[in-house]
């Protein structure tokens, strides 16, 4: 019997019969051995002995399984992961050396028994054991099958998923795995520019999808998760991503048995949270220890879909990689920053706030980070660490809000001055406030927001107006009004995503007529694609390991930190709610404060 290796290739072939006088088995990525390694050839001299060694080539096979390194990939955002398995464990390939080792040279590694893994009838499919599992935890909720699943799939299709993916559906619904494909395929669609084998997609990444119900014992279910997960994985090594769109109140227990129960020992694992990150600091603090107890900072991911926008990632691009923008990013060019998110009435505010608020559900995340992003100092590399070192020193040098630089508001029907009876008593929908940095960079200037529920439509925008041009000979052109004729850069996400310059031209024709006109880069007209949802944005990163967009415990806390005092003061209902009609512009209070400021009150 003689034995040989190859460096080049794994994979398992079958002999077409059991008393062939050779089999060959090519292997991938062993353990280097002197002078190269070829093909594993077990020979039989004499085919009268064939009956003596078919017994021992069984034998062999069952036993012989072999140990690898597999390469350590460099990480790249525009990778696709069609190959993926291939990378990690190797692919099949014909090895052009053989060499002859004895049998104690053969290295045993842990997998399944090859008997158990298609020696027994078809050869194995190896392409089928998944390199990544994503679990979503509450799989059968109306996020996961509006948002989720559907974000999971175009990842899917544009390759940044493997094709061995496994796609877990964890909740306490009694239903099987086709009954989990069927619900979430009705909302599954391909984009415009994802038309291409579209359903041949969509039936691979069905294929892939699997249901586990959980019943209301969690830690008997992540248990049966992880058993599932281990069945499809085959004993292979693989990455675990879990999705907890879980309500707030079944979070730490879900958490607690995911940690105990679900979490791979031969790869990474990430965990994903859905905002709100608690109901006040105490709370907060609270959830935050109880998480960091169970798992790693570095496995957190904080989610929160509006920072997922191409506005967003936009405000960095824009500001670190324009050198006609970067040495304006400060005080001594900048009068005034606006945030500004309004919405309509498309998702109803008492199912969507649920006691929160617009001040806990909107401006502690997604307000404060993005006036992070914005007024952060270079971060010395784009790594997810380094922003949010940046960021955190933003939040941290914010001056806690006071009552006089707040306004609150709450809608009311249009047929009077009752309240929805789905809020809960003064819980706000509408906040306008002014923010101050106390720090060199952007010490007197005030960063305005404004967002609300209810208003005359959805708009998205941050609006950065410079100072007037000091001693302008052009004065007299501009007229009384010198506020409209400040250079402003709009970024605007919501209705139409464009990049806006506000700059003063002469008017063509005889004299001298100044206008002021904006020089526009209106995305529909410049690319022609389809957009990719927020979620689809933000789980790419996750399973990139790219944390910039996901709050750190440490921001967290500084956030909270900014908004406590305002918050204390509605508990003790020290802080009036000035209503405002549904459809409308909003609370007449806004217009003082921005006046207050010095700032011009911009019309939707």
């Amino acid at each position: 019997m003689s034995v040989s290796f190859s460096s080049t290739s794994f994979a398992f072939q079958r002999p077409a019969h059991l008393c062939s006088n050779s089999l060959t088995v090519a292997s991938n990525n062993f353990d280097s051995v002197p002078g190269g390694l070829g093909r594993l050839v077990l020979n039989v001299r004499s085919t009268s002995l064939c009956r003596r060694f078919r017994g021992l080539k069984l034998w062999v096979l069952e036993r012989l399984n072999f140990q690898f390194q597999p390469p350590k990939q460099p990480k790249n955002r525009n990778h696709h992961f069609k190959n993926n398995l291939e990378n990690e464990k190797g692919s099949v390939s014909d090895s052009s050396s053989i060499l002859h080792v004895p049998d104690d040279k053969v290295t045993p590694m842990e997998s399944p028994s090859l008997l158990q893994t298609g020696l027994s009838g078809a050869p194995m499919d190896v392409s089928r054991k998944p390199s990544l599992c994503i679990a979503v935890i509450g799989a059968t909720g109306e996020l996961a099958k509006r948002k989720i699943f559907p974000a999971l799939f175009a990842l899917y299709y544009s390759g940044f998923l493997p094709e061995n993916v496994g796609i877990f559906g964890y909740s306490r619904k009694d239903i099987t795995d086709e009954d989990l494909q069927s619900i979430i395929a009705s909302t599954l669609t391909c984009r415009v520019d994802h038309q291409e084998n579209c359903d041949d997609k969509l039936n691979a990444f069905l294929s892939r999808t699997y249901y586990i119900n959980g019943g209301y014992d969690n830690k008997y279910g992540m248990s049966m998760l992880n058993a599932r997960m281990e069945q499809i994985e085959g004993g292979s090594k693989t990455n675990r991503i879990f999705y907890l769109s879980v309500p707030q109140e079944a979070l730490l227990d879900v958490a607690s048995c995911l940690a105990s129960s679900a979490q791979t020992q031969k790869g990474w694992n990430r965990i994903i949270f859905e905002k709100p990150f608690g109901f006040d600091a105490l709370s907060s603090h609270r959830l935050t220890q109880y998480l960091l107890s169970n798992f790693q900072e570095k496995q957190i991911y904080r989610i929160d879909h509006l920072l997922g926008r191409n506005l967003i990632e936009n405000l960095t691009v824009l500001r670190f990689s324009n050198l006609v923008f970067e040495p304006l990013w400060s005080r001594t060019y900048i009068d005034n920053v606006q945030v500004i998110l309004s919405e309509d009435l498309a998702v109803h505010p008492g199912r969507y706030f649920s006691g929160y608020g617009i001040i806990r559900d909107i401006v502690h995340s997604h307000v404060l980070q993005t006036i992070a992003l914005l007024a952060m100092e270079p971060p010395i590399s784009l790594d997810g660490e380094d922003i949010r070192n940046e960021k955190l020193k933003v939040l941290r040098s914010i001056r806690k809000l006071e009552p006089k630089d707040v306004i609150l508001g709450q809608y009311k029907t249009s047929g009077g001055a009752k309240v929805d009876a789905c809020l809960n008593g003064l819980t706000p929908t509408y906040f306008a406030a002014a923010l101050y940095i106390d720090n060199a960079r952007w010490d007197g200037v005030p960063f305005l927001i404004k967002t609300g529920l209810g208003l005359i439509k959805h708009q998205m925008e941050i609006r950065i107006q410079f100072r007037n041009v000091p001693g302008n000979v052009y004065h007299e052109c501009i007229g009384h009004n010198m506020d409209r004729a400040v250079n402003e850069l709009i970024l605007r996400d919501v209705p139409d995503e464009a990049i806006l310059v506000r700059v003063n031209n002469k008017v063509p024709g005889l004299g001298l007529q100044l206008d002021s006109s904006e020089l526009n880069l209106l995305y529909k007209d410049k690319y022609n694609m389809e957009v990719p949802d927020s979620y689809e944005h933000l789980l790419l990163d996750v399973i990139d390991g790219d944390s910039h967009l996901f709050m750190r415990s440490d921001e967290l806390a500084a956030a909270w930190n900014i908004l406590t005092p305002i918050l204390n003061e509605i508990d003790k209902d020290n802080m009036s709610v000035e209503l405002y009609e549904m459809g409308g512009r909003g609370p007449v209070g806004a217009y003082y404060l921005w006046a207050k400021h010095g700032v011009r009150w911009v019309e939707d």
